[in-house]
């Protein structure tokens, strides 16, 4: 894959050619000078894509020698199945997936405030590729990052740097994936509006800046409809990767047949779909049941507030960290979440009403029926 960047740059030193390539690139967050436009497979201009530069050696040479760069991308959407996909695939012999999930780094849009997690999030091609630096060398590396579908420039930042990845995709019935959503959005202190009909109305106003969370760390996945533009999605990945690259899976027929479907991914990527193994259901949607215990115990864990700074100080001078946050987490498993209540289904219906057009241009884009599937002949 370095050979090949070596090629695109025009060079025989793949150090050299991925310090030129990222030269070329406005490092993520400059806005100081325009990057230069990617080209995509399709001959069009993407938008500038800039990645963090690769440290250069006073020779030119580039740093990043450690670990490897991935060749399959898990690019979306989330609780889609993405990450039962993830723990399957890594159970896999001929396939290496890091133990961290998301690393993010092609979704330059989510990296200028990430939520706390351990481990952090790579900012530098170095410290990506040290996500990987464990796998062996007959083994496909891969990684899940489910944001990668909804930014519009994941797409042209990876093919920038490996042309010849694999991307899996999975989408789901639009208003449920909202829902779900949601309630994740709440879990993770992105959203404080805890009733879903509320949050989707405020869409207007935090595109205006008005009655964005204080402290959400991405205000920018508050805007709900957005996450069902499936056909322009899918766009951002076909101008860069030919048809043979792109598997698009749907959530239902991971539901209904999880080893069919997961026999369909290994086949894809190129490795044994004999191999055993486990089925697994992962990351289920939870309610938030007490808003204000959700925020005291956040809180207490980033330290907001001077008494809340105060009082995760004392924690740390008596707690280690791993004992701390094994406490935290036992505390919000107990007292403040929830399985889900049952969905609103007049507001589902009217859900189901606005996202309809969508589904019907992607049916037509896949060649598959989706409104049927997904009960939209149904919906007036």
């Amino acid at each position: 894959m370095l050979a090949r960047a070596a090629r695109r740059a025009g060079d025989g030193s793949p150090g050299l050619a991925l310090w030129t390539t990222f030269r070329a690139m406005t490092p993520s967050g400059d806005t100081s000078s325009p990057a230069r436009p990617h080209v995509g497979r399709t001959g069009r201009a993407t938008p500038g894509h800039g990645l963090p530069e690769p440290s250069p050696h006073a020779d030119g040479t580039a740093t990043a020698r450690r670990g490897r760069l991935p060749s399959l991308f898990i690019a979306g959407q989330p609780k889609s199945g993405t990450t039962a996909l993830y723990e399957m695939l890594r159970e896999h012999p001929q396939i290496f997936m890091p133990d961290r999930k998301e690393p993010r780094f092609f979704c330059g849009e989510l990296l200028h405030r990430d939520p706390p997690r351990p481990g952090g999030t790579p900012k530098t091609l170095e410290e990506y590729m040290t996500w990987f630096e464990d796998a062996r060398p007959d083994q496909i590396v891969g990684e899940a990052s489910p944001w990668y579908l909804w930014s519009p420039t994941a797409a042209a930042r990876i093919a920038a740097v490996v042309p010849d990845a694999r991307i899996v995709v999975s989408l789901r019935e639009p208003a449920s994936l909202v829902r779900s959503l949601h309630m994740e959005w709440v879990q993770l202190y992105v959203e404080t509006e805890t009733d879903l009909r509320r949050a989707v109305s405020l869409e207007a106003d935090r595109r205006a800046g008005r009655n964005v969370p204080k402290r959400t760390y991405w205000p920018q996945l508050l805007q709900y409809a957005e996450h069902a533009k499936y056909v322009e999605q899918l766009g951002h990945l076909e101008a860069e990767f030919p048809h043979e690259q792109l598997l698009v899976l749907i959530y239902d027929d991971f539901r209904r047949d999880n080893e069919g479907t997961l026999d369909r991914v290994l086949r894809f990527i190129g490795v044994d779909p004999g191999v055993p193994l486990p089925v697994k259901d992962a990351n289920p949607s939870v309610r938030v049941r007490s808003a204000r215990m959700h925020e005291l115990i956040h809180a207490l864990s980033v330290g907001h507030g001077p008494v809340s700074h105060g009082a995760k100080a004392a924690l740390k001078a008596v707690t280690p960290r791993a004992l701390r946050r094994r406490a935290l987490f036992a505390t919000q498993k107990r007292l403040v979440w929830a399985p889900p209540l049952p969905p609103d289904e007049p507001f589902m219906a009217e859900l189901r009403s606005r996202f309809k057009p969508d589904v019907v241009a992607l049916s037509e884009h896949l060649g598959r029926d989706l409104v049927a599937l997904w009960g939209y002949d149904r919906v007036d």
